[in-house]
């Protein structure tokens, strides 16, 4: 082989590892940052219990039906919406709905709700601003849909309204 054409197989292997090298740390960071915690939660508010009902600052909005909460103790809890599902950040409408969210609620002083943890060890409940439901006016206003699958968990007039909002 000439010197030439081995310069030239050389310089193509040394590109290749670098440009394999770039798109493998871009995956590993963008799993890692998938992974990472919220803003300012702090995983050990998954084991603690607040109030059945309870007030907080909304912090973060993860995505349409999930967000954290810090508590007057300074407690941060994440909230999974009951009775509602959203798009996920990487499927269809899945970024608008939790922009719609954060519109609505982001910084705001907001009532909790909650009956129970997902198994993600989330509180579960209705989040009200002002004493409205924000899980209704996601359904309402088309970024989220009624999750019919636990609708036995929620009352009898929110499981009429929600069904009702999502016509």
């Amino acid at each position: 082989m000439s010197i030439r054409r081995l310069h030239w197989i050389s310089s193509i292997l040394i590109l290749a590892l670098l440009f394999a090298g770039c798109t493998t740390s871009t995956a590993v960071d963008r799993a890692a940052q998938s992974r990472r915690q919220s803003p300012r939660y702090n995983a050990d508010s998954q084991t603690k219990s607040p109030p059945a009902n309870f007030a907080g600052r909304v912090v973060a909005v993860e995505d349409g039906d999930t967000i954290v909460v810090l508590d007057d103790a300074n407690g941060t809890y994440k909230i999974r919406l009951q009775g509602i599902d959203a798009p996920e950040g990487g499927q269809a409408f899945g970024d608008r709905s939790g922009q719609s969210l954060s519109e609505m609620v982001y910084g705001k002083q907001v009532e909790i709700e909650w009956s129970k943890r997902d198994r993600y060890r989330r509180l579960v409940g209705k989040v009200l601003l002002d004493h409205n439901d924000m899980c209704l006016l996601q359904i309402k206003t088309g970024m989220a849909w009624h999750y019919k699958y636990y609708q036995d968990e929620q009352s009898a007039i929110d499981r009429e309204l929600y069904a009702t909002a999502e016509m």
